[in-house]
């Protein structure tokens, strides 16, 4: 197979929903038919049931929950898929956020009894400022769900996304017969099998087809005709050029727990999602280059190698204790052991572990393409946003950091665990697991933690309780804001940097610095950041970082 082929039929996306609306559901499945799996797992906390591929964290399999992202690959039809399986918990970190700076497309999950939910919305937006198509997958019809027509609307009213449905159910919940494909015309029908699951779809036929004509009611029959001719007369035409530029999403229905329409989605899916894009490299100085490298635009058939990290998990394998930085390839073609530059040390590695990730399980990668995902193992001095590559005038933009929500100190309350505690703590700040920043006034050892979620605060214990030995000590804090702060050149001293006793503030309100040396400003509640804005309005207080906000 030529290069061109192997970089077409490469598909790199994430799943994306609220919690429970049934995503790690959708992603077992999804491995099924991949013959990835031949035992579903189940996603509750039950230690008589297998626990899910997606979910390797113990923490995860005691909660039910799925924590920490994971790369999960395998074939399909002729595709060759890396499915990236977020967390969905409401309490999900900046590593759900960076994954999909790693993907080509995202699949958004939807309870269809609830609807577009918080988390969704929050996802969705970091999709739509990259660009990210989207594809919808509204779940749980075998229960009584909201109106079909209803859903969609609440996609382009609250989402501002266009919407065309490809598969739409017949019935809901105790009606729901089945599913029928809107562009072969095609129903798949259902049956109920003892114990409440379904069986596989018994035939493939029309609408008006007897056989389908007798297993709907007359009501469910009438609406869903009704619902049709409306979609044909009044709604959007499938668009595969707006899918793919994220302006229109396909609409799948079905139930994931009961495989109701799985296939339909993933062949569907497979079909009209894209193929790796190209990468803007950013304008950078090379030393030993007479002259700076320029932005541009890098193919995925660049002969030259060049990959970034997205995410760095430590201790997967217990047995092991090592560290795997996952890499999105970009151009060019891995060959295990080639020798490349990492672009901000400027050092030449060779890239000898590589491996394949299914979870937890990884297996030997001699090459890997375009849109793949692969393990490096070994290399402490890989961070987050890293450019390995062989073309020395190739360096990826950042990953985007993103404004945290809740806050706590860390400290070691254990004197003679100091250095696993630091080790460990260490270890997990350069994974991204939390971000920390320097506070003034803070007590005496502590370090101030910020994430998106809390349940955050509980996996760094965790993980530096069960995998490095150490106890550690959670103390509250009063912020539930967080800013960085634009002063003004006119403000600060030569060599003294900004006296922030000149600023006009309410109690609690307290400052400090991010790893960078970015001065932030941490607010007890919103009047409080409102009242620092009104009355030091020289300064400028940014959601994001100052290179991410310009």
């Amino acid at each position: 197979m030529s290069p061109a082929q192997e970089i077409a039929r490469r598909r790199t996306f994430a799943i994306i929903s609220h919690p429970d609306a049934g995503k790690t559901t959708l992603t077992e499945k999804f491995l099924l038919y991949g013959n990835a799996l031949h035992l579903a797992g189940s996603v509750t906390a039950r230690k008589n049931q297998r626990a899910t591929a997606s979910d390797w964290m113990e923490l995860e399999k005691q909660r039910g929950i799925s924590i920490s992202s994971t790369v999960l690959q395998f074939d399909f039809a002729g595709c060759a898929v890396n499915l990236l399986d977020t967390p969905g918990h409401k309490d999900f970190s900046e590593d759900t956020y960076r994954v999909l700076t790693a993907v080509d497309a995202a699949l958004m999950v939807i309870d269809a009894a609830k609807g577009v939910e918080t988390q969704t919305r929050k996802l969705f937006e970091v999709c739509r400022r990259r660009g990210v198509p989207i594809f919808t997958f509204m779940n749980k019809c075998d229960r009584p769900t909201r109106n079909a027509l209803d859903l969609l609307d609440e996609l382009e009213s609250v989402l501002g996304l266009q919407s065309s449905p490809v598969i739409w159910p017949l019935g809901n919940g105790p009606t729901f017969k089945g599913v029928i494909d809107r562009r072969t015309k095609e129903v798949h029908l259902f049956e109920r099998v003892p114990g409440g699951k379904f069986q596989a779809p018994v035939n493939v036929t029309s609408l008006e087809d007897p056989a389908v004509r007798d297993k709907l009611d007359d009501y469910t029959y009438n609406e869903v005709k009704e619902q049709l001719e409306m979609l044909d007369g009044a709604g959007h035409p499938f668009d595969l050029d707006a899918v793919r530029r994220g302006k229109q999403t396909p609409v799948y229905f079905g139930s994931a727990v009961n495989n109701f329409g799985i296939e339909l989605l993933l062949n569907g899916f497979l079909q009209d999602s894209v193929p790796p894009a190209p990468r803007t490299s950013v304008s950078v100085s090379v030393p030993g280059m007479a002259q700076p490298t320029t932005a541009r635009e890098v193919p995925v058939d660049d002969p030259k190698f060049s990959a970034f990290v997205f995410k760095i998990q430590a201790n997967m394998d217990p047995k092991h204790r090592d560290r795997i930085a996952f890499c999105r390839v970009c151009s060019g073609k891995f060959e295990r052991d080639m020798v490349v530059t990492h672009q901000r040390t400027g050092k030449s590695v060779r890239l000898s572990s590589s491996h394949k990730l299914f979870g937890q399980e990884r297996e030997t990668v001699d090459v890997a393409w375009p849109g793949d995902v692969i393990g490096l193992v070994g290399h402490d001095a890989f961070g987050i946003g890293d450019t390995l590559t062989t073309d020395r005038s190739i360096v990826y933009d950042a990953i985007p950091r993103f404004p945290s929500e809740v806050f706590t100190y860390i400290s070691n309350p254990n004197t003679g665990d100091a250095k696993k505690y630091r080790a460990g703590l260490e270890q997990l700040l350069q994974e991204g697991v939390v971000q920390s920043f320097s506070a003034k006034n803070a007590p005496a050892g502590a370090t101030l933690l910020a994430a998106v979620g809390p349940l955050q605060f509980e996996v760094v214990q965790w993980r530096l309780q069960s995998e490095y030995g150490a106890e550690s000590r959670l103390t509250p804090t009063p912020w539930t804001v967080l800013r960085w702060l634009q002063i003004p050149d006119s403000m600060q001293t030569p060599n003294k940097g900004f006296d922030f006793t000149r600023l006009i503030v309410a109690t609690g309100v307290s400052f400090g610095s991010d790893k960078f040396d970015h001065p932030i400003g941490l607010f007890p509640n919103e009047w409080t950041m409102r009242y620092f804005t009104e009355k030091n309005p020289e300064i400028k207080l940014l959601e994001l970082p100052p290179e991410q906000a310009t």
